[in-house]
């Protein structure tokens, strides 16, 4: 066997990811911590696990591999068992739009006490007891995609197909919603503009007392059918897929309460001004929240619907000239029934309880991931530093009246917050909450992976008739990841007037002399770069091992920094990116000049993905006297042929205004081409589908542009494949050595 490379691990370990705790769950009494692992780094099918908070003893729940034993008796079903052939269309489509590339148990919806969980594997449907730790099929009628129990743990509801249905515990199964005779009409799965772009992957909501559940129905008639082909199996016919492009139509969306007793009601709002259907959660039995959006995104409504007449009334509203964010945990209520937000107020994104703003002002919010009780965690960065996220806790405090001092201190709501920062360590980190239970996910420069550590104050009933005593309780949950064949060499820096941030990533031999340059940047809205974790530059690292200085650099648009920088790219996406990358490579270079470190700027390439990998045929294009050699993965080249609700938030509509598209493409930049291109892209991608890159290589070679193209046959948008993610590191490697002249 040859030996093991850092690509070929990389590829093999899908990013060092494989074996990592994930999907953590914590049931609401802080008992119980409910999570998925493969058993090894290179094991790509996870397993469901349960950790008993009191005792430190992890249960394995669910084995795919067992659950998934062949009828001949095989006690080692494969890991064909599970695979694309035999997993839902549904199924498939959600995990191209989170970029999920493992298997097994890789989604998964336990009951309100979190005692009972439900999951799919190869569209069966499968319950398991978490007390018990016994799982077992119920052979319902399939295929089965998104199984989500019951709050009472009664039944488990599934979409299958159109439908939703509702599997009873005797694997008994009905439907429960459906619409006759429309066959583009489709029940409780999330449309996919929901799915891609605003981060709501579900399409039902269960009922508190579950017996009623709200629905999604989607009806994708007005959006253009565009068909994803595979050139290398012509006997295979296209498939047809409903893309809704920048200034086409959208699904038509509407929610509906279903009862299980007989009944659906329309929950009414303006849906031609509204059309977009961003949140939904059912906090009580006598009202629903809604949150709903304009198609242009300046405006946002929080509705109030009640369950069994349709009716809704307006809670929330706001406005931006520009675009509202949508912000993943929000809207939710307090135990009291305020409404808590988060929106931008004064620069930056900021909690709002009721009408009132409540969160620090230094802070940027970037999620919720709890609303309980009076409490609110959420991930926020200091608004001068976002390469790290922490996890804070907002604790309402209600004043006695009999406290003038602290009343005049909590304003006309007799309420004050009690703020506190959880983690400390610079970082990337996340959450899980239940009751007096937290499970934080740490990622820093520090350590490899992401820690998993369950931090708990929980209560237990002594066996002695004594009082009731607290336990704290603070424990890891082991990680079963590789430990990467690189060593990150990585500094930050803040450079410019701006303070761009800016990861630098050095050979860690010894070199002489000045390195050639490779940017590696994302660069767009949504997505950093330069963050505070040793993990997020393992292959920026194998690049610089080859003999680069290797410069990641977050400029305007991407998130962290405010309203402000973050609203800079709007009706451009082209000019201030690319500026801030040449302000921060001109910048960086002067000061690692400082240190004795001296960077070749005849020599400086650039490699992305996505929409890095817009900038980096942009950067190209626009100035090929600063950058000499370009990777372009799956680049956006055209924004008329990308999605609605991104491309519009951040351009308009094409129809209305085409100058922010004209601006924003890289068609019209064709001709310039001097310096060596390599366009690479997956033909069965779906979300930046092919023809952005074969209509830019056809303006291209109209121009008489020498260029490289790399098909990849049958690779989605993500490359999860471990013989094309592997080879795609050494392609880009042999392109960018020849087109700089770089010698091994």
């Amino acid at each position: 066997m040859s030996e093991l490379t850092f690509p070929r691990q990389y590829a093999r370990t899908q990013r060092l990811t494989l074996g990592e705790p994930r999907n953590v769950t914590v049931s609401p009494d802080g008992r119980r911590v409910v999570f998925c692992r493969s058993a090894a780094g290179d094991d790509p099918m996870n397993c469901l696990w349960v950790l008993d908070v009191m005792t430190g003893e992890e249960r394995l729940v669910a084995d795919p591999r067992r659950l998934l034993t062949q009828p001949d008796g095989d006690d080692d079903a494969s890991d064909d068992d599970a695979s694309d052939d035999a997993i839902p269309a549904e199924e498939r489509a959600r995990r191209e739009r989170t970029r999920e590339g493992a298997g097994g148990i890789v989604s998964y919806s336990t009951d309100a006490a979190a005692a009972v969980v439900a999951f799919a594997l190869a569209g069966r449907l499968f319950v398991a007891g978490l007390l018990s730790g016994a799982a077992r099929e119920l052979a319902v009628q399939g295929p089965v995609f998104d199984p989500r129990p019951d709050p009472m743990a009664k039944r488990v509801a599934y979409v299958s197909g159109p439908t939703l249905r509702i599997g009873e515990l005797d694997a008994s199964s009905w439907e429960l919603d459906a619409v006759a005779g429309s066959p583009t009409v489709t029940c409780g799965s999330a449309e996919f503009i929901a799915a891609e772009e605003m981060g709501r992957q579900r399409g039902y909501w269960w009922s508190p007392d579950g017996m009623a559940i709200a629905v999604e129905r989607a009806d994708v008639a007005p959006v253009p059918v565009w068909h994803i082909a595979d050139p290398a199996h012509p006997e295979v016919e296209p498939t047809e897929h409903r893309y809704p492009a920048a200034g086409t139509q959208n699904a038509e969306v509407s929610l509906h309460v279903s009862s299980l007793s007989g009944g659906t009601v329309k929950i009414e709002w303006d849906s031609d001004s509204f059309p977009y259907l961003a949140a939904v959660s059912w906090p009580t039995q006598d009202r629903l929240l809604v949150t709903v959006q304009s198609r242009d995104q300046t405006d946002l409504l929080v509705l109030s619907a009640n369950p069994i007449t349709g009716e809704s009334t307006v809670i929330f509203e706001d406005h931006d000239d520009q675009w509202v964010e949508l912000v993943p945990g929000v809207p939710g209520v307090l135990a009291d029934g305020q409404l808590v937000v988060a929106a931008e107020r004064g620069g930056a994104r900021r909690l709002l309880i009721g009408d009132r703003i409540m969160s620090p002002s230094e802070l940027q919010v970037r999620s919720v991931i709890d609303i309980g009780g009076d409490t609110v965690t959420f991930i926020a960065n200091p608004l001068d530093d976002p390469t790290v996220q922490h996890v804070w806790v907002g604790t309402i405090k209600r004043q006695s009246s009999g406290d003038p001092e602290a009343q005049a201190g909590a304003g006309a709501g007799a309420e004050m917050v009690e703020w506190a920062q959880i983690t400390s360590l610079p970082g990337v980190h996340s959450a899980s909450v239940g009751g007096p239970t937290r499970v934080i996910r740490s990622a820093t420069l520090a350590t490899f992976g992401t820690a998993t550590t369950v931090q708990s104050s929980i209560v237990q009933s002594s066996t002695l008739g004594n009082p009731e005593d607290e336990s704290r309780v603070e424990q890891t949950i082991a990680s079963n990841a590789q430990v990467p064949l690189v060593e990150p060499n990585v500094s930050i820096h803040r450079v410019g007037d701006d303070e761009l941030a800016v990861a630098v990533l050095l050979p860690n031999v010894p070199f002489d002399g000045p390195l050639p340059v490779l940017l590696d940047p994302y660069g767009g809205p949504h997505s950093q770069r330069v963050v505070s974790a040793r993990s997020a530059y393992l292959s920026s690292q194998w690049f610089a091992d080859q003999g680069f200085a290797v410069i990641v650099i977050d400029g305007r648009g991407t998130p962290g920094r405010g309203t402000e920088w973050e609203r800079a790219v709007h009706h451009d996406l082209a000019t201030p990116v690319l500026d801030d990358q040449i302000r921060a490579l001109d910048a960086i270079t002067d000061k690692l000049a400082l240190d004795g470190v001296h960077l070749d700027r005849s020599r400086v390439g650039i490699r992305g993905w996505s929409f890095g990998g817009y900038l980096a045929a942009l950067a190209v294009l626009s100035r090929p006297d600063l950058f000499h050699a370009a990777v372009a993965g799956a680049p956006v080249t055209e924004w008329r042929l990308y999605d609605t609700h991104y491309t519009e938030r951040y351009l308009g509509d094409p129809f209305t205004d085409s100058a922010p598209y004209d601006r924003s493409s890289l068609l019209p930049l064709a001709a310039r081409l001097t310096r060596p291109l390599l366009l690479i892209h997956g033909l069965a991608d779906d979300n930046v589908v092919a023809g952005h890159t074969l209509r830019l290589s056809s303006a291209l070679l109209e121009a008489g542009k020498a260029h490289e193209v790399l098909p990849l046959c049958g690779v989605t948008h993500m490359t999860p494949q471990e013989i094309v993610a592997e080879n795609l590191l050494l392609h880009q490697l042999e392109f960018l050595r020849r087109s700089l002249r770089i010698e091994q």
